[in-house]
């Protein structure tokens, strides 16, 4: 039996490292919102990737998260 592809929606937040000069050496976290091209950026920066992937986890960066899928949804 051939098992079929069950539509999630968009990836999980990921933590990467930032692209912006000003803040070289630290990491970001990006969420991806269903009908944008560019993931939202959470207005802070991390010193490690650690803290940022730790930060996804924690319950300040989930609310965190929620409150930009919310406000995008609005």
């Amino acid at each position: 039996m051939a098992m079929k592809k069950k539509k999630k929606g968009p990836p999980p937040p990921y933590a990467t490292e930032t692209k912006d000069t000003r803040f070289a050496g630290t990491f970001e976290v990006l969420v991806p919102v269903e009908g944008r091209n560019r993931p939202l950026r959470v207005p802070m920066q991390f010193p490690t990737f650690k803290a940022a992937e730790d930060f996804i986890h924690s319950p300040d960066g989930e609310e965190a998260i929620a409150r930009l899928v919310a406000e995008h949804a609005e």
